[in-house]
């Protein structure tokens, strides 16, 4: 039996952080335990009267937050504060896969796109890597809102 993956990211603004890679994967909030989100209700919100309702001191509430792949497919991904800020390259990075059927101009166009998205929401380009082949298909690298490089492929 295989195992599942939980990929987990050091933050400072683990919710800002959170809301960034949503909007990048297409992943979801999942909703506090024990509630059932009702007609459209934000799972940010839920989980802030949770917690309120759980006696979370306020300057707690955001130590923590969680993604999940609303087809199941994906990894979990989860949010967890620390003190420390970012100080080196990151040793792990996720690839975002945005046109793995593409190639030559037709895939770096869509990947700017992705990139010009994702620069919109708070990332940062780093650098673009033209298609080389055989060996590489061309790929764009970027830093989220707290500096954690990854790349769009």
């Amino acid at each position: 039996m295989s195992s599942t993956v939980q990929i987990n990211f050091d933050a400072h603004d683990p919710r800002s952080l959170s809301i960034f890679w949503r909007e990048a994967l297409g992943y979801v909030h999942p909703p506090p335990p024990g509630v059932e989100l009702q007609g459209g209700m934000d799972p940010l919100d839920a989980w802030d009267e949770f917690l309120e309702r759980s006696g979370v001191p306020e300057d707690q509430r955001n130590s923590a937050s969680a993604l999940e792949d609303p087809d199941g497919a994906g990894p979990r991904i989860f949010f967890q504060q620390v003190p420390e800020g970012k100080t080196a390259k990151n040793r792990v990075h996720l690839d975002i896969r945005t046109a793995s059927d593409l190639h030559g101009d037709e895939r770096m166009e869509a990947l700017e796109a992705a990139c010009e998205r994702l620069v919109a929401l708070g990332a940062r380009r780093l650098a673009r890597h033209e298609p080389a082949p055989p060996l590489s298909i061309g790929f764009l690298v970027l830093a989220d809102p707290e500096g954690n490089e990854f790349c769009l492929d």
